[in-house]
């Protein structure tokens, strides 16, 4: 009997626990669901008060009004946006400018072309080395700055001479990848002109950028022109850089145009002049600066800059005289005051009997490229081609603006 009681207690203890254990899953379970359901009841709560608030504060950011046809948006005031450039790329560059001895001519285009860029456009004539205009005069000649790849023209008759490069050679520049010299200047290979410059060396470089006139005045008794700067010793980032992108060296558009000049005209290197009366533009005799030894190169040169206008990174100078023109673009930051990007370009062209020289420097913090000066110094010889400039050989002589009676 007893052995049976015992049973009978143990049954209905097991039983009990069961019960318990069910019990206790049973509220565990209805609690989480229970909280389950007031997180979501809570959280699709706030969402409605969210949406209302939203709905509210969208509907006074969008409520505007108006005053003198401005309409105004009641939202906060946004924090300034950093703008690290410390060059203008828009600026009236004509505001400063002595007008005496520029022939109008040839102002009016250079003017009109430029536009609102804050640059400066010169333009000379290359067989007696008369500036004929010079836009934005202080930039002209005090602009000092990287000559960024226009360099290259310079380091491509240095290579020549020295012997380092065949024009039709091709150099091996990757892997996969050569380039003769005229592909090279027509898209303006950095990684090409760097080989040369390091096959040349420091010592080279630096003689050929002197007989080019780098470092010193381009012009004769001009007012205010200063100098630009030629480095004695190799860059800190290598000759190669030198030769690519122009380290260490620092030219006016008064030099440049003294570098195309010679360029263009087979090798005699002219002091500029810009003679400011009638009676000096008729009395103007052209100074030899010095003679370079380069007319047998520059047939080699010269496709490449004429490639570079025709498919290269000057195709925004191309006009219907294009066959004629030849130039070198140059893109890049100034390294001494890295806010200022620049745009150069380069230029000469002979159509008939007349020979011109366009050089164009943009600086700026954006929207400045080689190429859009390319564009500029077409503009500049489309604008005189639409005034018959160039087959007009009895315009020479250009009274000066100063001295015309203008409305």
């Amino acid at each position: 009997m007893r052995e049976i009681a015992f049973l009978a207690v143990f049954l209905m203890a097991v039983s009990a626990s069961a019960a318990t254990r069910k019990h206790r899953v049973h509220h565990t379970t209805a609690k989480r669901s229970s909280g389950t359901s007031h997180t979501v009841a809570r959280r699709a709560s706030r969402s409605r008060v969210h949406r209302r608030v939203t709905t509210r504060t969208s509907a006074a950011l969008v409520s505007h009004t108006t005053t003198r046809g401005i309409i105004h948006s009641r939202t906060r005031r946004r924090r300034p946006v950093y703008n690290p450039w410390t060059e203008p790329t828009f600026a009236d560059s004509t505001a400063a400018d002595n007008l005496a001895g520029e022939d109008p001519v040839v102002r009016k285009a250079a003017v009109d072309a430029l536009g609102h860029y804050n640059g400066s456009v010169v333009v000379a004539d290359p067989q007696s080395g008369r500036i004929l205009s010079m836009v934005n005069q202080k930039l002209a000649t005090t602009g000092a700055y990287e000559p960024c790849s226009t360099v290259k023209v310079m380091v491509s008759f240095a290579s020549l001479k020295e012997g380092v490069v065949d024009p039709d050679q091709k150099v091996r520049i990757a892997r996969r990848s050569s380039l003769d010299m005229t592909r090279a200047l027509a898209t303006s290979n950095n990684a090409y002109f760097a080989k040369l410059g390091e096959e040349l060396g420091f010592d080279r470089v630096h003689h050929y950028a002197q007989l080019f006139g780098l470092g010193e005045r381009a012009g004769l008794n001009i007012e205010g022109e200063e100098p630009g700067t030629l480095t004695d010793r190799t860059p800190a980032d290598g000759v190669g850089m030198m030769t690519s992108f122009g380290s260490g060296i620092r030219v006016t558009p008064l030099e440049l145009t003294s570098i195309m000049s010679t360029v263009a005209n087979g090798g005699t290197m002219y002091y500029l002049q810009h003679p400011t009366t009638p009676e000096a533009i008729k009395e103007m005799q052209p100074q030899v600066k010095r003679e370079l030894d380069i007319a047998n190169l520059i047939p080699s040169v010269t496709p490449g800059m004429m490639g570079a206008v025709e498919y290269g990174t000057a195709r925004r100078a191309s006009y219907h005289q294009a066959e004629t023109l030849m130039g070198k673009t140059g893109t890049c930051t100034d390294t001494t005051n890295p806010g200022v990007h620049l745009g150069w370009f380069g230029s000469f062209t002979q159509v008939g009997a007349r020979k011109l020289v366009v050089v164009v420097l943009l600086t700026g913090g954006r929207g400045v490229s080689g190429p859009i000066a390319s564009g500029i110094a077409g503009q500049v010889y489309r604008n005189l081609d639409s005034e018959n400039y160039f087959n007009n050989i009895n315009n020479e002589i250009q009274t000066p603006i100063s001295l015309l009676s203008l409305p």
